[in-house]
């Protein structure tokens, strides 16, 4: 049944077309992502269909008695109104408290907020969480959702995911949040120089249709092609699920990435690293933090020792108010440990991307402002003038000769990231960079990350861009310490799902497994103590684990070799062939040591 209908839809903003002659429509149980960049003319389309936007011309049907629900980038709530009676509406407590529907919604989006607080008296976090569980409460024939996925973190963004996927409204959605994306959409509209291109799947069978598309025209824009291969090439090694429903040709696809060698040339970028680096980046040592300084505010680390090596990537994970960002903050020494000590290599050169926008000059303009700290910066291979990374992070043409004043808040953060970038530092601290950066930015920003040599620590809630910059993952459980995520995001909510609960491996990479490792292999974990085992058998069970550790560095290493021999020789089929057999025999071997160091690991785990 159709629900809405757009016919030759058509509406610009003062002289600027956002869509031009637009028709489509949607059915019940369609669930459609939309994508494009920023100003680009997505919430105009939403707002079109959903009845509060009268286009300039063209018309727009909606079924009779059609029940929409419109999630929009800003609430209108009454400041002295209560969340219960924003959230329940006229429902008997007796009425809500019995429905377990509503009581998940409330547990999930509203469990830290008191149903007796004024909206007046909100965060704008909370105030955005209140109007999504108002929403979700609701009975709606269409739900529309304008960036769901702000000021959520992780596990509540796979927990609306999941509640999505089970309802029977049909579902038009606008965010960045590629994993999102892919989770709840089964179609995807890209809002493109005033059209709609409309694709079947998510995000991920949205990049390969799009890029089979350009393949098939011969596109001239050569760098949009490489990214875009790029892009695919993670997509197709990374994470089994992101292309578990492509509906298009997989093997036009294969063919385009056949040459395409993996996003980061690990080892070239880790050798340059230590360089840089030596071996000391941050040392943790017995180190006590609160959140609110000594002994105030929530427990972040209780007594941690950890290390943070050359050329690290890791994306550090955790719920909202977890201490993510203190940890950020103490490795930058804007805030000191309660307790212990934080040891930073001599020749560290930081750069600190926090939450808060950096004070600009409101008078310079945005080229001007990033040449001020240099005009040239060279990443990976290749030099870039501030110029070029400005067009690059989404500031075009024109757009570099604007004065700061008057740039939004997600451009003055693209801003303030590429001043940090331009300073060439060996270490980089981002705490939610991707706020406010469309998904064509996003891509940039990862593929200018992909070659820039240093260690990074990220704290994100875009799971997509954290899997995408990062190679390891690090958690705050609310048990003091840093744990190691083998598993990655997945492994967290696992995690998080039996109350925080460690699995064997993980308990063991929590003690026992390095951080990193440092420039001669050396494992920079720190051992856990283990009450029922001689101090000498935990060491000789420690020693095996670091030779298992070095063993599959080397493997890794070997992988990355294979990968690299193999994308010279795609034309030579019988060098390929033995090198893809060689690269299948690495894998056999690097799973065996996987599971030998699991084993060891729970013994060392299970002792009392």
């Amino acid at each position: 049944m159709n629900l809405v209908n757009l016919e030759s839809v058509s509406h610009a903003f003062g002289p600027k077309p956002l869509l031009t002659d637009v028709s489509l429509g949607i059915e019940q149980g369609d669930r459609v992502g939309v994508v494009g960049r920023n100003g680009g003319g997505k919430t105009t389309l939403v707002s079109i269909i959903a009845g509060e936007l009268k286009p300039d011309s063209g018309r727009v049907t909606h079924n009779r008695g059609l029940r929409v629900g419109i999630l929009s980038q800003r609430d209108d709530f009454d400041p002295a109104a209560a969340v219960q009676d924003l959230v329940l509406s006229d429902r008997a407590e007796h009425e809500w408290a019995g429905d377990p529907a509503i009581r998940e919604i409330l547990a999930n989006l509203l469990g830290d907020i008191d149903l007796s607080a004024h909206a007046g008296a909100l965060s704008g976090g909370e105030r955005r969480r209140t109007a999504l569980a108002k929403l979700l409460i609701g009975e709606h024939d269409l739900i529309i959702l304008d960036e769901p996925t702000n000021h959520l973190d992780i596990e509540a963004i796979a927990w609306l995911a999941g509640h999505l996927a089970q309802r029977k409204s049909a579902l038009l959605v606008v965010t960045h949040d590629r994993w999102f994306l892919d989770a709840v959409s089964t179609r995807t509209w890209e809002v493109v120089d005033a059209s709609v291109e409309r694709y079947e799947g998510g995000y991920a069978a949205y990049v390969l249709a799009k890029a089979e598309r350009a393949r098939i025209a011969q596109a001239a824009e050569d760098r949009r092609q490489n990214l875009m291969r790029k892009e695919i090439a993670w997509l197709r090694r990374g994470p089994p699920a992101r292309t578990s429903k492509p509906k298009f040709r997989i093997n036009a696809a294969e063919a385009l990435i056949a040459n395409e060698p993996p996003p980061r040339e690990t080892v070239e970028l880790l050798k340059f690293a230590s360089a840089r680096l030596g071996k000391t980046v941050y040392d943790l040592e017995d180190v006590t933090l609160h959140a609110g300084g000594p002994g105030t505010g929530p427990l972040v680390l209780d007594h941690c020792t950890w290390q943070f090596g050359p050329g690290d990537r890791i994306g550090l994970i955790g719920v909202n108010g977890s201490g993510k960002s203190s940890v950020l903050r103490l490795l930058s020494g804007t805030v000191a440990p309660d307790s212990g000590r934080v040891v930073r290599g001599k020749t560290v050169r930081l750069a600190h991307l926090s939450q808060e926008l950096a004070e600009l000059d409101p008078s310079r303009r945005v080229l001007e402002t990033v040449e001020e700290v240099r005009k040239y910066i060279t990443v990976g291979k290749k030099e870039w003038s501030a110029s070029q990374l400005l067009e690059r992070l989404g500031f075009k043409g024109e757009a570099q000769w604007k004065v700061v004043g008057d740039l939004s808040g997600g451009e003055r953060r693209r801003l303030q990231l590429l001043r940090l970038i331009m300073d060439e530092p060996n270490v980089l601290l981002l705490d939610e960079p991707t706020n406010d950066l469309d998904i064509e930015t996003l891509t940039e920003l990862e593929d200018l990350l992909d070659g820039w040599p240093g260690t990074l620590v990220v704290v994100s809630h875009d799971r997509y861009f954290l899997e995408r910059v990062a190679d390891r993952s690090v958690a705050l459980l609310g048990d003091g310490r840093l744990s190691m995520l083998p598993g990655g995001v997945d492994e967290y909510l696992e995690r998080r799902a039996a109350g925080g609960a460690l699995s064997a491996r993980a308990a063991a990479s929590d003690g026992t497994a390095p951080a990193a490792a440092a420039e001669d292999g050396t494992p920079n974990g720190q051992p856990a103590a283990s009450g029922g085992m001689s101090a000498k058998e935990q060491r000789e069970l420690q020693k095996e684990l670091n030779r298992l550790e070095r063993q599959l560095d080397k493997l890794g290493e070997r992988e990355a070799s294979l990968h690299a021999q193999m994308a010279e020789a795609a034309s030579d089929f019988e060098r390929l062939g033995k090198l893809d057999a060689e690269l299948r025999e690495v894998g056999v071997q690097k799973e065996a040591v996987e599971l030998e160091w699991m084993e060891l690991a729970e013994r060392l785990d299970a002792t009392p």
